[in-house]
Parts: C-alpha cells; sequence; structure tokens
C-alpha cells in the first residue's frame, strides 16, 4: 500500500481519486451536496471512513424523485442537485 492509501484523513486530490472521479468533478460535487468535509485553513481535508459511509448512505431514488417543475431535465427526471459536466 502507498502512504496515501494508508491515510485517515486525505486531501482533495486523494478524496476525489478514492470517488473514482476527477478533482475537478469531485470539487462541484462538494460545493453542491453535503460531502463530509473540514475546512482547514485554505484546504478541505477528508476522513477517509467518512467518504465512504457517505457513499454508501446514498440513495439513487432520491436523486431521481420529482420535485416539482424546477429542476427538471427534458426526461422527467430531477437532475438540478448534480449539475456536472463532462471532463
Amino acid at each position: 500500500m502507498s502512504a496515501s492509501t494508508d491515510r485517515e484523513i486525505l486531501n482533495i486530490d486523494e478524496a476525489a481519486a478514492l470517488l473514482g472521479v476527477s478533482v475537478k468533478t469531485f470539487n462541484k460535487v462538494l460545493h453542491s451536496e453535503s460531502i463530509p468535509a473540514r475546512k482547514i485553513g485554505r484546504e478541505w481535508k477528508f476522513s477517509r471512513r467518512a467518504l465512504i459511509e457517505w457513499v454508501g448512505k446514498g440513495n439513487s431514488m432520491d436523486f431521481y424523485r420529482d420535485s416539482g417543475e424546477r429542476g427538471k431535465g427534458d426526461d422527467g427526471r430531477r437532475t438540478g442537485g448534480w449539475e456536472i459536466g463532462l471532463d
């Protein structure tokens, strides 16, 4: 194992890698969702365990559940919570 896979506290690059997304995508989700994190000085810090639990507690049906007309895409599904473009 490398040093970054042994550590419990991750920086933004390591947290994005843990979730398998780019830093750009992770940063967008960080600002639009309730990711467990702490900002210390100018840097974000993340608990490896908390991120894994956060992903595990997610429910895809919450993402697609209708919430009125606001935020609906052309296919009728709610996508307003994750306005993430492709890298």
